[in-house]
C-alpha cells in the first residue's frame, strides 16, 4: 500500500468515526463521510467499496482489541491481581474516548442489518476469545482455576461495560473524577477474583 493510500484510508476512517459517532451508523451516509474527509464518494467506495466494509474496518481500529492485544506481552510479566486493574482500567478509558459512539450504538443496536450486527458482535467476540487466552495461559501454569476461560473473560468484561453503561450513560457521571474509577477497578476486580462468600477461619 502506497504512502497516499494509507493516508487517504486513514482520513475516511476518522471521518467515519466522527459522523458515526455523531449519528449512529444509521445515520452516517457515505457521502458525509466522504464530504469530512475531504475526497468524493467514489474514493471511499474505492478504497472500502461499501458502507458496511468501512464500518468492519472502523471497529477493528477503534474498539478496545487492538489495544488488548498491545497489552498481552506486559500482562505475562505482572502480578494476576495487578494485570486484570491495568486490564479494565484501559478497558474503562477506551470506551469513555469513544463515549458518544458507544453511547448511539448501544441504542441502535437491534435496527442494525444483520451484516453490520455480525460485523459488531465479531469484533466483541475477538476481544473476549483475547482476553480468554490469556486465562487459559494462566490455567495451565495452575494460576486460574478450572473455570471456562472464554465464560469468564465475558463475566470480565461484560461487569466493566456494565459499570460504564451505568455511571457515564445513563447517570452521566464523570468515572475518572476524583480517584473514582480506580477505587472502582479495585473493588471489581477483587470481587472477580474473590468472590462474594465470606471466608470462616478453620477452627
Amino acid at each position: 500500500m502506497t504512502i497516499r493510500k494509507a493516508k487517504t484510508q486513514e482520513e475516511l476512517l476518522k471521518a467515519a468515526l466522527k459522523v458515526v459517532s455523531e449519528k449512529g451508523y444509521l445515520g452516517a451516509t457515505t457521502r458525509e463521510i466522504a464530504k469530512v474527509a475531504g475526497v468524493t464518494e467514489l474514493t471511499l467506495f474505492r478504497h472500502f467499496g461499501s458502507k458496511e466494509k468501512l464500518f468492519g474496518e472502523l471497529l477493528s481500529r477503534h474498539t478496545f482489541l487492538p489495544k488488548l492485544k498491545e497489552l498481552m506481552p506486559e500482562l505475562e510479566a505482572l502480578p494476576y491481581e495487578e494485570a486484570l486493574r491495568l486490564i479494565a482500567t484501559r478497558f474503562l478509558l477506551s470506551l469513555k474516548e469513544r463515549k458518544e459512539m458507544v453511547m448511539i450504538m448501544h441504542s441502535e443496536i437491534n435496527r442494525y442489518p444483520d451484516k453490520i450486527r455480525t460485523v459488531y458482535y465479531g469484533a466483541i467476540d475477538e476481544m473476549r476469545k483475547t482476553l480468554a487466552q490469556y486465562f487459559l495461559s494462566l490455567q495451565k501454569r495452575g494460576k486460574f482455576r478450572q473455570v471456562a476461560p472464554n465464560i469468564a473473560a465475558s463475566m470480565f468484561l461484560g461487569m466493566f461495560f456494565s459499570y460504564f453503561r451505568t455511571e457515564e450513560i445513563m447517570q452521566g457521571r464523570d468515572i475518572t473524577r476524583g480517584g473514582r474509577m480506580e477505587r472502582q477497578v479495585r473493588a471489581l476486580v477483587d470481587i472477580f477474583i474473590h468472590g462474594t462468600l465470606a471466608r470462616r477461619d478453620s477452627a
